[in-house]
Protein backbone atom coordinates (compact mmCIF):
# COMPACT_ATOMS: atom_id res chain seq x y z
CA UNK A 1 0.00 0.00 0.00
CA UNK A 2 1.21 3.13 -1.19
CA UNK A 3 0.26 6.43 0.21
CA UNK A 4 1.11 10.15 -0.39
CA UNK A 5 0.60 12.97 1.52
CA UNK A 6 0.22 16.42 0.37
CA UNK A 7 0.80 19.81 2.07
CA UNK A 8 1.09 23.86 1.68
CA UNK A 9 0.55 23.72 -2.28
CA UNK A 10 -0.54 27.62 -1.70
CA UNK A 11 -2.26 27.95 -5.30
CA UNK A 12 0.78 26.76 -7.06
CA UNK A 13 -0.62 24.53 -8.99
CA UNK A 14 2.30 24.17 -11.76
CA UNK A 15 3.84 22.55 -8.84
CA UNK A 16 1.02 20.69 -7.66
CA UNK A 17 0.71 18.99 -11.05
CA UNK A 18 4.06 17.95 -10.94
CA UNK A 19 4.05 16.19 -7.85
CA UNK A 20 0.56 14.35 -8.99
CA UNK A 21 2.03 13.27 -11.84
CA UNK A 22 5.06 11.72 -9.71
CA UNK A 23 2.26 10.18 -7.61
CA UNK A 24 1.02 8.75 -10.57
CA UNK A 25 4.01 7.07 -12.00
CA UNK A 26 4.57 5.10 -8.61
CA UNK A 27 1.36 3.84 -8.66
CA UNK A 28 0.42 5.59 -5.68
CA UNK A 29 -2.75 3.88 -4.02
CA UNK A 30 -4.41 7.07 -2.30
CA UNK A 31 -3.53 10.47 -1.89
CA UNK A 32 -3.93 13.27 1.32
CA UNK A 33 -4.09 16.27 1.24
CA UNK A 34 -2.53 18.60 4.64
CA UNK A 35 -3.92 21.79 4.52
CA UNK A 36 -2.82 25.05 2.84
CA UNK A 37 -4.19 24.76 -0.53
CA UNK A 38 -4.94 28.00 -2.13
CA UNK A 39 -4.12 31.02 -0.60
CA UNK A 40 -0.57 32.77 -1.49
CA UNK A 41 -0.16 31.67 -5.38
CA UNK A 42 -1.00 32.84 -8.66
CA UNK A 43 -3.56 30.45 -9.52
CA UNK A 44 -5.63 29.46 -6.19
CA UNK A 45 -8.87 28.80 -8.22
CA UNK A 46 -7.03 26.25 -10.34
CA UNK A 47 -5.15 24.44 -7.70
CA UNK A 48 -8.49 24.31 -5.85
CA UNK A 49 -10.04 22.68 -8.31
CA UNK A 50 -7.67 20.07 -9.12
CA UNK A 51 -7.94 19.11 -5.57
CA UNK A 52 -11.27 18.51 -5.44
CA UNK A 53 -11.18 17.16 -8.51
CA UNK A 54 -9.56 14.05 -7.19
CA UNK A 55 -11.81 13.44 -4.55
CA UNK A 56 -9.53 12.74 -2.17
CA UNK A 57 -9.27 13.29 1.60
CA UNK A 58 -8.52 16.48 2.67
CA UNK A 59 -7.91 18.77 5.92
CA UNK A 60 -7.84 21.80 6.97
CA UNK A 61 -4.65 24.33 7.27
CA UNK A 62 -4.41 27.69 8.60
CA UNK A 63 -4.20 29.36 5.33
CA UNK A 64 -7.68 27.77 4.28
CA UNK A 65 -8.71 29.21 7.73
CA UNK A 66 -7.60 32.65 6.67
CA UNK A 67 -9.14 32.80 3.40
CA UNK A 68 -12.75 32.01 4.79
CA UNK A 69 -12.73 34.40 7.92
CA UNK A 70 -9.99 36.82 7.36
CA UNK A 71 -6.57 37.13 9.53
CA UNK A 72 -6.17 38.13 12.85
CA UNK A 73 -3.52 40.66 14.27
CA UNK A 74 -1.81 38.05 16.70
CA UNK A 75 -1.71 35.57 13.66
CA UNK A 76 1.11 36.88 11.47
CA UNK A 77 4.06 39.56 12.63
CA UNK A 78 2.90 43.70 12.51
CA UNK A 79 4.61 44.48 9.91
CA UNK A 80 3.54 41.74 7.51
CA UNK A 81 0.03 41.96 8.33
CA UNK A 82 -1.11 45.04 5.87
CA UNK A 83 0.31 42.67 3.09
CA UNK A 84 -1.04 39.51 4.26
CA UNK A 85 -4.68 40.91 4.31
CA UNK A 86 -3.87 42.45 0.38
CA UNK A 87 -3.36 38.47 -0.13
CA UNK A 88 -5.83 37.24 1.29
CA UNK A 89 -8.82 39.57 -0.28
CA UNK A 90 -6.50 39.24 -3.62
CA UNK A 91 -7.82 34.84 -3.52
CA UNK A 92 -10.78 35.17 -1.52
CA UNK A 93 -11.81 37.61 -4.86
CA UNK A 94 -10.60 34.67 -7.23
CA UNK A 95 -12.73 31.83 -5.30
CA UNK A 96 -16.69 31.38 -5.00
CA UNK A 97 -18.97 30.91 -2.87
CA UNK A 98 -19.15 27.05 -3.02
CA UNK A 99 -15.47 27.12 -2.85
CA UNK A 100 -15.63 29.14 0.09
CA UNK A 101 -18.12 26.38 2.00
CA UNK A 102 -15.81 23.98 0.78
CA UNK A 103 -12.80 25.22 2.56
CA UNK A 104 -14.82 26.58 5.59
CA UNK A 105 -16.30 22.66 6.10
CA UNK A 106 -12.64 20.63 5.67
CA UNK A 107 -12.17 18.77 8.89
CA UNK A 108 -8.95 19.08 10.88
CA UNK A 109 -6.96 15.95 11.17
CA UNK A 110 -7.07 12.25 9.68
CA UNK A 111 -6.89 9.05 11.51
CA UNK A 112 -6.07 6.18 9.12
CA UNK A 113 -5.46 2.49 9.85
CA UNK A 114 -3.86 -0.03 6.92
CA UNK A 115 -2.91 -2.99 7.89
CA UNK A 116 -2.56 -2.51 11.43
CA UNK A 117 -0.24 0.79 10.83
CA UNK A 118 -2.01 3.47 12.66
CA UNK A 119 -1.55 7.03 11.55
CA UNK A 120 -2.22 10.51 12.73
CA UNK A 121 -2.12 13.10 10.82
CA UNK A 122 -2.88 17.20 10.97
CA UNK A 123 -1.54 20.31 9.67
CA UNK A 124 0.17 22.21 12.51
CA UNK A 125 -0.51 20.51 15.54
CA UNK A 126 -3.19 18.18 16.83
CA UNK A 127 -4.53 21.31 18.95
CA UNK A 128 -3.95 24.01 16.47
CA UNK A 129 -3.94 25.32 12.73
CA UNK A 130 -1.25 27.74 13.68
CA UNK A 131 1.67 26.50 16.04
CA UNK A 132 5.21 25.69 14.96
CA UNK A 133 6.80 22.39 15.30
CA UNK A 134 10.18 23.09 14.00
CA UNK A 135 12.66 19.68 12.86
CA UNK A 136 15.45 21.39 15.71
CA UNK A 137 13.22 20.77 18.87
CA UNK A 138 13.81 18.29 21.34
CA UNK A 139 11.87 14.81 21.69
CA UNK A 140 10.47 16.01 24.37
CA UNK A 141 8.73 18.86 22.70
CA UNK A 142 8.09 16.86 19.54
CA UNK A 143 6.43 14.20 21.70
CA UNK A 144 4.25 16.95 23.88
CA UNK A 145 3.03 18.98 21.15
CA UNK A 146 2.49 16.33 17.98
CA UNK A 147 2.29 12.51 19.58
CA UNK A 148 -1.06 13.53 21.23
CA UNK A 149 -2.77 10.46 20.34
CA UNK A 150 -1.79 7.05 20.14
CA UNK A 151 0.07 5.91 16.54
CA UNK A 152 2.46 4.52 14.59
CA UNK A 153 3.12 7.46 12.04
CA UNK A 154 2.61 11.11 12.99
CA UNK A 155 2.23 13.21 9.75
CA UNK A 156 2.00 16.82 9.29
CA UNK A 157 2.26 19.98 7.77
CA UNK A 158 2.48 23.86 7.61
CA UNK A 159 6.77 24.69 8.54
CA UNK A 160 7.75 24.22 5.16
CA UNK A 161 10.82 21.68 6.01
CA UNK A 162 10.25 18.61 5.23
CA UNK A 163 12.12 15.75 7.48
CA UNK A 164 11.41 12.40 8.83
CA UNK A 165 12.58 11.43 12.79
CA UNK A 166 12.30 8.69 14.65
CA UNK A 167 11.45 8.39 19.08
CA UNK A 168 9.95 6.75 21.19
CA UNK A 169 9.45 3.59 19.02
CA UNK A 170 6.70 6.01 16.68
CA UNK A 171 7.77 7.81 13.16
CA UNK A 172 7.08 11.67 12.82
CA UNK A 173 6.91 13.39 9.40
CA UNK A 174 6.89 17.07 7.98
CA UNK A 175 5.46 16.51 4.48
CA UNK A 176 7.46 20.45 3.26
CA UNK A 177 5.53 22.20 0.81
CA UNK A 178 4.58 21.36 -2.79
CA UNK A 179 4.31 25.31 -3.66
CA UNK A 180 6.60 27.69 -1.29
CA UNK A 181 9.25 25.20 0.30
CA UNK A 182 11.43 27.05 3.26
CA UNK A 183 14.24 24.35 3.44
CA UNK A 184 16.59 25.99 0.78
CA UNK A 185 15.41 23.99 -2.18
CA UNK A 186 12.82 25.14 -4.70
CA UNK A 187 12.04 21.44 -5.67
CA UNK A 188 8.46 20.38 -4.22
CA UNK A 189 8.05 18.48 -1.74
CA UNK A 190 5.74 15.68 -0.44
CA UNK A 191 5.72 12.52 1.95
CA UNK A 192 5.24 8.68 0.86
CA UNK A 193 3.97 5.67 3.02
CA UNK A 194 4.98 2.42 2.07
CA UNK A 195 3.18 -0.23 3.73
CA UNK A 196 3.56 -3.83 3.75
CA UNK A 197 1.34 -6.23 6.02
CA UNK A 198 3.20 -5.22 10.07
CA UNK A 199 6.38 -2.92 8.37
CA UNK A 200 6.43 0.55 6.41
CA UNK A 201 8.48 2.94 5.51
CA UNK A 202 8.43 6.87 5.37
CA UNK A 203 10.04 9.10 2.85
CA UNK A 204 10.37 12.63 1.53
CA UNK A 205 9.93 13.22 -2.33
CA UNK A 206 11.43 16.28 -4.07
CA UNK A 207 10.08 17.13 -7.29
CA UNK A 208 11.28 19.75 -9.98
CA UNK A 209 8.86 21.58 -11.79
CA UNK A 210 8.90 24.75 -14.16
CA UNK A 211 9.28 27.49 -11.22
CA UNK A 212 10.78 29.96 -13.79
CA UNK A 213 6.87 30.11 -14.97
CA UNK A 214 5.58 30.45 -11.59
CA UNK A 215 7.44 33.56 -11.15
CA UNK A 216 6.65 34.58 -14.25
CA UNK A 217 2.54 34.22 -13.82
CA UNK A 218 3.36 36.41 -10.36
CA UNK A 219 5.04 39.16 -12.13
CA UNK A 220 2.85 39.24 -15.20
CA UNK A 221 -0.81 39.08 -13.17
CA UNK A 222 -2.21 41.69 -10.33
CA UNK A 223 -0.83 40.00 -7.59
CA UNK A 224 0.03 42.16 -4.47
CA UNK A 225 3.08 40.73 -3.12
CA UNK A 226 5.97 39.86 -5.91
CA UNK A 227 8.41 39.40 -3.32
CA UNK A 228 6.86 36.15 -3.32
CA UNK A 229 9.09 34.87 -5.88
CA UNK A 230 12.08 35.23 -3.22
CA UNK A 231 10.98 31.85 -1.98
CA UNK A 232 10.13 30.29 -4.86
CA UNK A 233 13.68 30.83 -6.07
Amino acid sequence: MKLAFIADIHGNATALEAVLEDIKQRDVDETFFLGDLCFRGPEPKLTLDMVRSLNADVIKGNADEWVVRGIREVEVPEQALTMVHKERDWTYSKLNQEDLDYLKNLPVELNLNYENITIHAFHATPDSLFEMVQPSESDEVIGEKLMVKDAEIYLYAHIHKPYVRFLKGKCVVNTGSVGLPFDGSNNASYSLVEIDENSFTASIVRIEYDVDKVIRQIRDSDYPNKNIVDFLR
